[in-house]
């Protein structure tokens, strides 16, 4: 082959690989992201749009021993809620979530080890979550879609991060405040008075938010109300 005609072969190469490549480029733009695949955004939600069901967000790091006893509960009245659970939490009791996913419950991102998110850089933020993620994915094989900062302590760092990994950031509309109160009857007045359609109301695997629970529930019923998982009752809400 002749200077020329090798010259041209370069040229005729080399213009496809960049047409190639402008193609796979175009590709991958025209893709949706993660985040605009599972509807994630990067503004928190405090309740939802619905005005005929609220969400009991039960946050899980410790508490174990008092799990069974609200799944007991939540069945005896059909019902089915959203249990955000702590990554290190899992890898000590599988088990014990397994039985809540068997029940029917919706499964809930909660971090890994109970960190300060609006501290945290990008980098921690997602590993955080996405450590948490793969736990229950390894556990149960759920992919899941709500994310709760531990302590509600999130910045905008902890908000597009959880974008980028396909997670909503879920906040609350109501706090028992359980962790800290232990008093049935005051976890119960904060957890319905004056309830209403689209609330979440965030409580703990605790001895008092066991007491409590029945009588929650009898209430919410009693205002004409369901209890649903987040992901229905927020999914009119933005």
């Amino acid at each position: 082959m002749s200077v020329k005609n090798k010259a041209k072969f370069f040229r005729i190469v080399l213009g496809n690989i960049v047409i190639a490549a402008t193609v796979v480029a175009l590709v991958l733009v025209a893709l949706p992201t993660k985040a605009e695949r599972t509807g994630a955004s990067s503004e928190p939600y405090y309740s939802g749009k619905s005005d005929h069901a609220v969400s009991l967000m039960i946050n899980v790091y410790w508490g174990t021993e008092y799990i069974q006893p609200m799944l007991d509960i939540l069945a005896r009245y059909n019902v089915t809620t959203t249990f955000f659970v702590g990554g290190s939490w899992v890898v000590g009791n599988s088990e014990t979530l397994k039985k809540i996913h068997d029940a029917g419950h919706e499964i809930g991102n909660h971090g890994y080890y109970h960190k300060d998110h609006k501290r945290l850089d990008a980098a921690y933020n997602r590993k955080e979550i996405s450590s948490t993620h793969d736990a229950v994915k390894d556990a149960i094989g759920v992919d899941m879609t709500l994310f709760a900062p531990p302590s509600g302590s999130f910045g905008d760092t902890t908000l597009n991060a959880a974008a980028e990994l396909g997670y909503k950031t879920i906040m609350w509309t109501r706090d028992t405040i359980d962790w800290r109160d232990h008093d049935a009857d005051l976890i119960f007045r904060r957890a319905v008075k004056n309830i209403k359609g689209g609330d979440l109301i965030l409580m703990h695997p605790t001895d008092s938010t066991v007491k409590a629970l029945e009588r929650i529930i009898i209430a919410v019923i009693a205002a004409g109300l369901t209890i649903s998982p987040v992901s229905t009752v927020i999914q009119s809400s933005q």
